[in-house]
């Protein structure tokens, strides 16, 4: 890496540092203008930012990026008019900011208040998604925080444009453009900078694939808010209705296969397969799935392949599926703590008493009864946009909107008290 491009990243640190001052002082009702400020100027921006999407797109084709890549890529003024209207419902969400969570007075009647406050600089290291650009900004912004974003390089151009736009909005509000920094530079460097600025970064937060997230978390001395990949995982239980399950495979695999909460592993009790393996075929077979099982799946289902170590952990994105056959709830269970990745995991079944045990033992950030997994999303569940899903324990778990960007501060309030 340059020294110029190490001095300019330290810099824009040090410039949304300053900006974060800014914002902490501003009052909900202007920061909730200022976003749908945003939202109207990426609106009337569109073909600009088409125009430099289709840059990444071309490079995407050159290097035969997959389908599901190229998806996560891709931009329409459909999807721009979605990042829009993410932002007025931040915009409308409640602001977490001032909130008093606790107060209490000594004895020697020194008032003490506990509040939320907010994290101060946020640093977002993502992939191939510049929905994450105008996610991750709203909800910085709305959160008090400035944000120093660093994409992908297969991006790169439509993520400057969407931020040379925002930047565009800013200039006539009371929010500096210097709140919202993109690193533009495509050295790996630039981003591992990121991982050791804690005098200027509050917290990390990885978004993308495996490899990144692992980078990110085993090298990084600012604290990081981990999320996660998603090898989510249906259990089909002997007690299920077939219907119910088949309707709900369906649409945790095939509704968007390229995203972390769409399903990636079927694990279905003996007796229900041995009873509905027909209804189970023509509903792969009618929607294209690729079936990917154990020996007893390979047998029962024509086209399927023999799974593997590799297939149990996939993330495929994709319509394939890894599909094992169980005799009990504790081999689906003990399954899904092998190989699962704390993120979204789901039981089908009309039994009780199976789905509670199922929900208290399975270890992950979101569990289902009868629910599809790709309700594991900021946006449904009433977050408005989200700025990842942690998998960790600490701080946050699951869907991440505008309270895990924060943080508490003590406020004491005295009359002269000394100790």
């Amino acid at each position: 890496m340059s020294l110029t491009t190490e001095v300019n990243v330290e810099t824009q640190a040090i410039e949304a540092k300053k900006a974060a001052k800014v914002l902490s002082l501003l009052s909900t009702e202007e920061k909730n203008s200022i976003l749908k400020q945003i939202a109207n100027t990426l609106e009337s921006n569109v073909a600009f930012i088409l125009e430099h999407n289709e840059k990444d797109l071309e490079k995407g084709r050159e290097k035969g990026y997959n389908d599901a890549y190229m998806d996560r890529l891709s931009l329409s003024a459909e999807r721009i008019a979605d990042f829009a209207n993410g932002l007025r419902e931040v915009a409308e969400l409640e602001d977490p900011i001032g909130d008093i969570l606790s107060e209490w007075t000594l004895e020697n009647g020194l008032h003490v208040e506990k509040v939320r406050v907010p994290l101060g600089v946020i640093g977002m290291i993502y992939e191939a998604r510049p929905n994450v650009t105008v996610d991750a900004t709203g909800l910085a912004l709305k959160s008090g925080n400035a944000i120093v974003l660093k994409g992908g390089s297969s991006a790169i151009h439509s993520n400057q444009a969407i931020v040379d736009v925002i930047h565009k909005a800013l200039d006539s509000t009371a929010i500096p453009k210097e709140a919202v920094q993109f690193i533009g530079s495509t050295d790996r460097k630039a981003t591992e900078q990121l991982f050791t600025m804690k005098e200027h970064i509050d917290v990390l937060i990885p978004r993308g694939g495996a490899s990144l997230i692992k980078a990110v978390v085993e090298n990084a001395t600012v604290p990081v808010l981990e999320t996660g990949v998603g090898n989510c995982h249906l259990y089909v239980d002997k007690a299920a209705d077939l219907e119910k399950a088949l309707s709900i495979i369906v649409n945790a695999k095939t509704d968007r296969p390229a995203v972390c909460n769409a399903a990636e592993t079927l694990i279905v009790h003996e007796e229900w397969f041995n009873e509905h393996k027909d209804a189970l075929i023509q509903m792969f077979k009618e929607n294209n799935i690729g079936v990917h099982g154990d020996d007893k799946v390979v047998q029962a289902i024509p086209d399927s392949v023999k799974a593997d170590q590799e297939d149990w952990a996939n993330e495929y994105l994709s319509l394939d599926i890894a599909v094992k056959v169980v005799d009990s709830l504790d081999d689906a269970i003990d399954h899904i703590d092998e190989y699962g990745t704390k993120h979204s995991e789901a039981i089908i079944t009309e039994d009780k008493a199976t789905a509670s045990k199922f929900l208290k033992l399975v270890d992950a950030a979101a569990v289902y009864h009868n629910a599809s997994t790709r309700f594991t999303d900021g946006g449904a569940l009433g977050f408005g946009a989200e700025i990842g899903i942690s998998t960790q324990k600490l701080h946050a778990r699951g869907p991440m909107g505008l309270p895990a960007l924060t943080t508490v501060k003590f406020q004491m309030t005295g009359t002269g008290q000394i100790r």
